[in-house]
């Protein structure tokens, strides 16, 4: 009997999964949105990108950005008592309007 994966992306059948007119490239918009620190956004891992990509546990968090660093933003994530610090492309980062 086989065990079961624990890759990076194991679990993540439905969480990856785009609707079927979501599916390709991601909008130019997306990429060229002005982000700048002290911003809060919505980390949402875009499937079709995998450059980058963070880990699927902060997928739907909300962070905050702390700089750019190349294309990349270090955005820090509360996570329970701990507070993490990832570096996320702005292909899988959405802005947070604070409904």
């Amino acid at each position: 009997m086989m065990r079961g994966s624990k890759g990076y992306y194991s679990g993540t059948r439905s969480l990856l999964r785009k609707p079927t007119r979501a599916r390709g490239k991601p909008q130019i918009g997306k990429l060229l949105h002005p982000y700048e620190a002290g911003n809060q956004v919505i980390i949402k891992m875009n499937s079709s990108v995998q450059k980058s990509m963070p880990h699927k546990r902060f997928h739907g968090k909300i962070g905050q950005i702390i700089e750019k660093r190349g294309r990349a933003y270090v955005i820090s994530v509360p996570q329970g008592e701990a507070t993490k610090t990832i570096i996320v492309r702005p292909d899988h980062l959405e802005p947070y309007t604070g409904q």
